[in-house]
């Protein structure tokens, strides 16, 4: 007999102070405390019965053998089939007191999941995987089914998202009932659901955040099974280790134990949220006299029509849009309309009605701009006010010295250019410009690049064009020689913008990095096919490179060393990006794999790896290292006693 097991039975404070007292001088060498308490509450009894059957009592009384705590009752405790009403869950002293405050269900077998949520009031130590059941039928439904729940997108696991099952085979069933058995996953996204009775489902996840059981909101995440599901089981065999006792570290016996497995255990469900469907306008604004601009709810097929009321809009605009025309720059091209305070307009698109269908819709605007023409012409006032003054002190300071050179002239407000000109430059980089404006003009003889060879200034050719789908972006192409060194000069005034101002001299040296300097990475993938993207992740999860998968191969040259690693997924699209899902359309996101392990990559090295994508499950195939929701550590105290003992021997 143990400390914690002679305490609770001592009736009075004078037993337990003569039995720690006994125990005290039982022990030789320093007293340490005492062994630690390694064992979970014991349910003692309940009511009504576990697996009662006709039960009518929705109130359920749980008694331990010792003070305990429920943690994180409201997140970890999972009733099935689920209740609209929550149900009351309370620890006093030695009891778990849940009251169920919807209305039994006739025939029907009722779990509460309380996972580790009960742990002792001393070391915390968890009552694990612990479930509750009873039935008001005259038979108890005891099978079960369990899986994973992965993000879509990068193979998170998602913790605490709603898992459920249908017997409706339906697709309406989804978004207009709620689940009949129901599980919440765990920090490695896993799930268990219990109580299932023989017969034929659909698997689901729901991040249900208006607690309906329901995928009512397009703002849920959500995740179904394209299989249906057939929970059965089988009885297997594992071996168990006994030992001489409990602290001891030798073993006594390893005995062949039946148990019951059940089935599935696998499900991976592939959670995504979908793209926001409901059309309307967000919002409009004109921030400066010369350019309003539009924002949606989601992406359109087209382009809103703009009917000027005080201006003529006809071929009145430079229009900059995303891809997805969710959001929408006006660039006013004529300074007698950009100069009207307030443009009265009929903008006519495509909004979702009640119904969420698309029917056109027109709305009449009044744009004023935020920054208005007399507060642009303070702004510039007030630098040059600003310039005169520092002028002035400098001419006060050169009377004093009359070597101090000083520039007369006043500022001049260039074209703002942000440029992407590093001084070190990869293989397989390019020099970027982006502008403030769209450009009016180029004038390309304005720019000169060239190539140090044998301590000579070589012309170097070199091609600028406009990104696709960027209004104001533009790349410059040339063909880098590695370890060579470049200068790059662009006079002033070699970009115009559309409202007359024009760019400042720019002038850049550049340094490309030798071959020896890299790693090539291929990637050999004979289960992929034509529409894969391979990419290459850093250690934050984040993308460095991507290629696409041709004859069997995705190839990744010019690679700094370190450590990397590798994610796929299917362009079924052929978007060149990663897609959600859309369950109206019963569409799954495209799919993802991860090579499992880490590469390595060193200067000089060329890697040819190997890749099976199914070689590992889905659910384990996401490195550790980088996945971002961790599990949650257990918290037991189980072995101390026995570590203790193996010191004690040293």
């Amino acid at each position: 007999m143990n400390l914690k097991t002679a305490i609770k039975r001592l009736k009075a404070p004078l037993c337990f102070v003569l039995a720690v007292a006994a125990y005290a001088c039982a022990s030789t060498g320093t007293p340490d405390g005492g062994p630690y308490d390694e064992d979970p509450p014991v349910l003692l009894k309940c009511s009504p019965q576990l697996y009662a059957t006709n039960n009518k009592e929705k109130k359920i009384t749980l008694t331990f053998d010792e003070f305990i705590q429920l943690e994180n009752a409201s997140e970890k405790v999972v009733v099935s089939p689920p209740q609209i009403e929550t149900p009351e869950i309370k620890t006093n002293g030695k009891r778990v007191v849940v009251e169920l405050l919807d209305t039994l269900r006739p025939n029907t077998t009722y779990t509460i999941d309380f996972s580790d949520a009960i742990v002792d009031n001393n070391e915390g130590n968890p009552l694990g995987d612990f479930a509750f059941a009873f039935s008001t039928g005259e038979k108890i439904d005891t099978l079960q089914v369990s899986g994973t729940v992965l993000d879509a997108s990068n193979l998170e696991p998602i913790k605490g998202i709603l898992v459920g099952l249908h017997s409706d085979l339906a697709d309406s069933a989804f978004v207009t009932q709620p689940f009949v058995r129901v599980a919440r996953t765990d920090s490695r996204g896993r799930f268990t659901i219990r109580g299932i009775a023989p017969g034929t489902y659909h698997a689901y996840a729901l991040q249900d955040v208006d607690q309906n059981f329901i995928f009512s909101q397009k703002s849920e995440m959500i995740a179904f099974s394209d299989d249906t599901i057939r929970p059965s089981f089988d009885f297997r065999t594992r071996q168990d280790t006994l030992w001489l006792g409990a602290d001891s570290i030798a073993i006594d016996t390893i005995k062949t134990v039946e148990y019951t497995h059940f089935m599935p255990d696998d499900i991976v469900l592939r959670a995504f949220t979908e793209t926001p469907t409901t059309q309307y306008m967000v919002k409009n604004e004109r921030t400066v006299p010369h350019k309003f601009s539009f924002y949606f709810s989601a992406p359109a097929d087209t382009l809103p029509t703009v009917e000027g009321m005080n201006f003529d809009a006809t071929d009145a605009f430079i229009i900059e849009h995303t891809a997805k025309n969710d959001t929408i720059h006006y660039w006013i091209k004529d300074s007698l309309v950009y100069n009207i305070d307030t443009l009265r307009m009929r903008v006519a698109y495509l909004a979702s009605d009640t119904l969420n269908r698309l029917v056109p819709q027109t709305d009449t605007l009044e744009l004023a701009p935020r920054t208005t023409r007399q507060q642009i012409a303070k702004q510039k006032a007030d630098k040059m006010e600003e310039w005169r003054k520092e002028l002035d002190r400098k001419l006060r300071r050169r009377r004093k010295n009359d070597t101090i050179p000083i520039d007369t002239m006043p500022p001049i407000e260039f074209l703002k250019i942000n440029s992407e000109i590093p001084s070190t430059l990869e293989l397989y980089q390019n020099v970027n410009f982006t502008f403030d404006e769209p450009l009016a003009s180029i004038d390309t003889a304005g720019i000169r690049l060239t190539e140090m060879v044998d301590s000579v200034e070589v012309e170097a050719p070199f091609v600028l064009r406009r990104k696709e789908g960027r209004l104001r972006s533009y790349e410059l192409l040339a063909e880098w020689h590695p370890g060579s060194e470049y200068r790059l000069s662009v006079d002033s005034m070699t970009f115009t913008g559309w409202y007359g101002l024009y760019t400042d001299r720019l002038e850049q040296s550049i340094k490309v990095r030798t071959l020896e300097e890299y790693a090539a990475l291929f990637m050999m993938i004979p289960q992929a096919d034509t529409t894969a993207v391979v990419q290459l992740l850093d250690g934050q999860d984040a993308v460095v490179r991507e290629a696409r998968w041709s004859e069997g191969r995705a190839d990744f040259f010019f690679i700094n060393p370190g450590k990397y690693y590798v994610r796929l997924f299917f362009d079924r699209n052929g978007n060149g990006v990663w897609d959600t899902g859309l369950y109206e359309d019963h569409r799954q996101a495209e799919e993802v794999y991860y090579y499992p392990q880490a590469l390595e990559l060193k200067a000089q090295w060329d890697v040819e790896q190997d890749w099976d994508l199914r070689a590992t499950p889905v659910a384990k195939q996401k490195p550790l290292d980088i996945t971002k929701q961790k599990p949650d550590e257990k918290k037991s105290v189980k072995g101390r006693n026995a570590e203790r003992e193996r010191k004690k021997r040293q």
